[in-house]
């Protein structure tokens, strides 16, 4: 809830900010004639919508969760930075349209010392709105806020072109216009792209942040009858809802309220530090059994022709069965194929047991 009405009151900010723009560079825009301006005051006004949404989708992303969304609505949000950027295409592509015009048909502006007192107003108005929302979106992790944050630093650039392009009326006599207009509109379009590119690749999974994957290593090995932590997956149900499952390596004596109990332990910890809601799952570890110590010596030394192999955990021996996991890296021309060679090479050594191998993602990123 604190979060929620940290990421409106920002939006509010940001309303109450750009329609004064907007009032003020439509008012001089069409005073002096300048198309410049004009879609300067038409950027503006499409923050505004912007905001807009982000207020309603961040009211929508804090709905309890339900019975047909169980681990809430905070995926929202990434629907509602989609709309602000296609919002900014739009607008981008309107300017581009028109300033098209502008360059076929040129008119003259007729610039004053207010109108460009204002644009100069609006550029420092810009940069500090832009860096204050961006910041917050950054410390709130909304990304709602980052692209409108990104779009208002983006707006100074703009309304510096303008600056330019007047400057350049006034001193040489040259009508610039239509072409600032049109970099300007090419470089909406480009932003809206870059945004829609990085909410997508969130949508799809990317990689959790790897300072995040090591705290919650160190939170887990940070409990003495952990013997290691392997196999950590987290999924972002929203920037403010996280779940996740890791396994631990434990004595294979430990009894089973023993692991109840230590499990218990951390997942608490790990939600008090971090906020992420963790399942556990258990490795044994038989290291007092010399056959395993044995197996585990001959995987070493198979794996040790293999650059590409970053982790060996997981082993375990019994009923003629061997299982294990690797962690092979991403750059691996055929992970699959590394898989079945260390496999096949285990197998010489011991054709009697079955052997499995899983391939685990490497969490921190190494």
């Amino acid at each position: 809830m604190k979060r929620e009405k940290e990421i409106i009151k920002v939006s509010f900010i940001s309303i109450l900010t750009n329609i004064v723009l907007v009032i003020f560079k439509a008012f001089i825009g069409f005073m002096v004639n300048s198309i410049a301006i004009i879609l300067d005051a038409v950027n503006n006004l499409s923050d505004v919508l912007s905001s807009v949404i982000t207020i309603i989708g961040t009211k929508i992303a804090g709905k309890a969760p339900d019975k047909k969304h169980p681990y809430g609505h905070g995926r929202i949000e990434y629907i509602s930075t989609i709309i602000i950027t296609l919002i900014i295409f739009l607008a981008g592509a309107t300017a581009l349209k028109e300033s098209l015009f502008k360059i076929i048909e040129p008119v003259k502006a007729n610039y004053s010392y207010i109108s460009l007192a204002i644009v100069i107003i609006a550029i420092f108005t810009k940069v500090f709105l832009g860096k204050y929302v961006k910041d917050k979106g950054d410390k709130l992790n909304s990304t709602t806020l980052v692209a409108s944050g990104t779009d208002a630093l983006f707006d100074a650039v703009i309304s510096t072109s303008t600056l330019v392009a007047a400057l350049i009326s006034i001193f040489f006599n040259i009508s610039i216009e239509g072409y600032v207009g049109l970099a300007i509109s090419l470089l909406i379009i480009k932003t809206s792209f870059f945004l829609l590119k990085d909410t997508l690749s969130e949508i799809i999974g990317e990689r959790i942040d790897k300072t995040i994957s090591k705290k919650v290593i160190k939170i887990v090995k940070s409990f003495e009858e952990v013997e290691g932590a392997y196999d950590l997956i987290l999924h972002s149900y929203g920037p403010s809802m996280m779940i996740g499952s890791i396994h631990i390596q434990v004595d294979d004596n430990m009894k089973a309220s023993e692991i109840h109990s230590l499990s218990k332990r951390i997942e608490a910890k790990v939600y008090e530090n971090l906020g992420i809601i963790i399942t556990i799952g258990i490795y044994a570890n038989n290291s007092s059994d010399k056959f395993s110590l044995k197996v585990k010596e001959k995987i070493l030394r198979i794996i040790k022709d293999y650059k590409e192999v970053l982790e060996l955990h997981g082993l375990y021996v019994y009923d003629k069965k061997i299982t294990f996991d690797l962690i092979i890296s991403f750059d691996a021309k055929s992970r699959t194929q590394i898989k079945d060679e260390v496999l096949t090479k285990l197998q010489e050594d011991y054709p009697d047991y079955k052997i499995y191998c899983n391939i685990d993602s490497d969490y921190t990123d190494r």
